[in-house]
C-alpha cells in the first residue's frame, strides 16, 4: 500500500509563522501523529506533500528514523493537484491511501477498515454523519450508492441538507488514480482541482465507490485554527485519561491530566490534578503523584510518593522514596530505595544510595552519595569552577550539617560529620567531625546605624 499525506497548506487561521501541520498536539506535531498512524499500517511507500514552511517540514521528516519521500506542491492549487505531486513516488501495483497532515486523531483501526473495504480495485471513502456539516463536502448517493461528492460552496439547497460528509480520507487503485487525476478540471467556485471529483469519474468508469465509518466523529476532525487545536487536545487527553482509568489508574480528575508522550502505569497508581507527563514515563505499582507535578522521561519505582509541585526530568527514583513538595530532579539523577528529597531540593547528575535524605533547601550536583546520609538544609555541592565540573563523594553514614559548602572535587569519608556552616575544600576523614567556620565575636557597645533625616 502507498500512503500520501497532504501537508502543504499555510493555515492562515492559525495566526502563526509555524506551518499548521507542525503545531503540537499532546506535545507532538500534528503531522507526526499522522505519520505514526500511517507507519502502523506498514506501507510500502509513504510520501508527504509539503508547501508552506517547507524547510521546517523537511527537517521534521529528516529527523525521523524511517525513509519518507517528500514532494513539493507549489503553488497550492487544491487537493487533487497536491496528490498529483506524489505520483512519481507511487507503486501502481498497490492501492494508495490518502491522509491529511492536519487530521491527527484517525485511528489505525478505522484506516484498516477503509483499506479492507477498498480491496484492490474499488474506491473507498471514510465518511461520517455530522449534526452540523456546514463547510464540508457532502456524500451524494443514489439508490444507496455513492455517486459523487459536492463541496459546500458548490452544493444546492438539497445537497446542503445531507449530513453524511466526506472526511477527505480515501483509498484508490493507484493506476486508476493516476488516470483520474490527469483528467481533473478546476471549473468550480474555488478554481481548484478537487480530489473529490475523482468520485464521479470512478462511477463513470464503472468502479465501485464504497465507504467505511470511523468509531467517532473526532477521528476525522481537522485543525484549521487554535480553537480547533485546543478542542482536539482536550478530546485526545480525554481519550488517554479514559484508557488509564480502564487500566485501573486512579485519576482524581480525568479532565485535568496531560500526557505528551507515553505513560506506563502499574497497579494502584494514583494521579492528582494538573500533572504533565512528557516523553516516556513509567510509574510502578502503588505510586502516588501529587497535584501539579511535571515528569519528563522518568522511571518511578514502586510505592514512591511524589508530593505536589515537583519537576522530575531524565531521572530514576527508587522504590518507597518520598519526593517533594517543590523538589527538582534534573537529568542524570538516580535515587535508590527509600530516599527522601524534600522541599526546594535540587539534584543533578547524582546518584544517591538507599535510605539517604536531603529534606530541605539543598543543591546536590555531580555527586555520589552513599547510604544513610543526612544532608542538612542549605547544603551546596560546589561542582562548577566557571569552566569545568567536578565530582563530590559522600560516603555511607555521613552527616552534613546545615549551610555547608562542599567544594569539589572532595570526599566526605564514611561516618564523617561536617559541622554546620562548614566550607569543605579538603577531604573530610571517615568517622571524624570536620568544622570550618569563623570564630564567633561579640562587640560590646556596638549600636545599629540610624537613618539620617534629610
Amino acid at each position: 500500500m502507498n500512503v500520501v499525506i497532504l501537508a502543504a497548506g499555510m493555515g492562515k487561521r492559525m495566526q502563526s509563522a509555524l506551518p499548521k501541520v507542525l503545531h503540537p498536539l499532546a506535545g507532538k506535531p500534528l503531522l507526526s501523529h499522522v505519520i505514526d498512524t500511517a507507519q502502523s499500517l506498514s506501507p510500502s511507500r509513504l510520501c508527504v506533500i509539503y508547501g508552506h514552511g517547507g524547510a521546517a517540514v523537511l527537517d521534521l521528516l529528516a529527523r525521523r528514523p524511517e525513509t519518507i519521500a517528500a514532494a513539493l506542491q507549489e503553488p497550492q492549487l487544491g487537493t487533487g493537484h497536491a496528490v498529483q505531486q506524489a505520483l512519481p513516488e507511487l507503486d501502481e501495483n498497490v492501492p494508495t491511501l490518502i491522509l491529511y497532515g492536519d487530521v491527527p486523531l484517525t485511528s489505525a483501526a478505522s484506516l484498516q477498515a477503509l483499506v479492507a473495504a477498498a480491496g484492490t480495485d474499488q474506491l473507498a471513502i471514510l465518511t461520517v454523519e455530522q449534526d452540523d456539516p456546514f463547510g464540508l463536502g457532502r456524500i451524494v448517493r443514489a439508490d444507496g450508492k455513492i455517486v459523487r461528492i459536492v463541496e459546500q460552496k458548490d452544493a444546492n439547497e438539497a445537497e446542503r441538507a445531507i449530513r453524511e460528509i466526506n472526511s477527505g480520507i480515501m483509498v484508490a487503485p493507484t493506476a486508476r488514480l493516476k488516470q483520474w487525476l490527469g483528467a481533473l478540471q478546476n471549473n468550480n467556485a474555488q478554481g481548484e482541482f478537487y480530489l473529490t471529483d475523482i468520485v464521479a469519474m470512478a462511477v463513470a468508469d464503472g468502479v465501485a465507490v464504497v465507504s467505511a465509518q470511523p468509531s467517532a466523529q473526532w477521528e476525522v476532525a481537522g485543525v484549521n485554527s487554535k480553537v480547533q487545536l485546543a478542542e482536539l487536545e482536550r478530546i485526545h487527553q480525554g481519550n488517554i485519561a479514559r484508557r488509564l482509568l480502564e487500566q485501573g489508574v486512579t485519576l482524581l480528575d480525568p479532565a485535568r491530566i496531560d500526557v505528551r508522550g507515553e505513560l506506563i502505569c502499574g497497579r494502584d497508581v494514583t494521579i492528582d490534578v494538573g500533572c504533565v507527563f512528557e516523553g516516556r514515563v513509567e510509574l510502578a505499582d502503588g505510586v502516588s503523584v501529587g497535584a501539579h507535578n511535571v515528569l519528563v522521561n522518568a522511571r518511578i519505582g514502586a510505592g514512591v510518593n511524589i508530593k505536589p509541585f515537583c519537576h522530575i526530568e531524565e531521572a530514576v527514583v527508587g522504590a518507597a522514596s518520598i519526593i517533594g513538595p517543590y523538589a527538582r530532579l534534573r537529568p542524570g539523577t538516580e535515587l535508590a530505595e527509600d530516599v527522601h528529597i524534600g522541599n526546594f531540593v535540587e539534584i543533578k547528575n547524582s546518584q544517591i544510595a538507599a535510605h539517604s535524605k536531603a529534606n530541605h533547601l539543598a543543591y546536590v550536583g555531580d555527586a555520589t552519595v552513599g547510604s544513610r546520609v543526612n544532608i542538612g538544609a542549605g547544603t551546596i555541592t560546589c561542582n562548577y569552577d566557571g569552566a569545568n565540573k567536578f565530582r563530590t563523594v559522600i560516603e555511607d553514614d555521613a552527616f552534613i550539617g546545615s549551610d555547608s559548602q562542599l567544594i569539589a572535587p572532595v570526599t566526605v569519608g564514611k561516618g564523617a560529620t561536617l559541622g554546620a556552616g562548614t566550607t569543605l575544600s579538603k577531604d573530610a576523614p571517615a568517622g571524624q567531625l570536620t568544622i570550618s567556620r569563623s570564630r564567633q565575636v561579640s562587640i560590646a557597645g556596638w549600636t545599629r546605624p540610624v537613618k539620617v533625616k534629610k
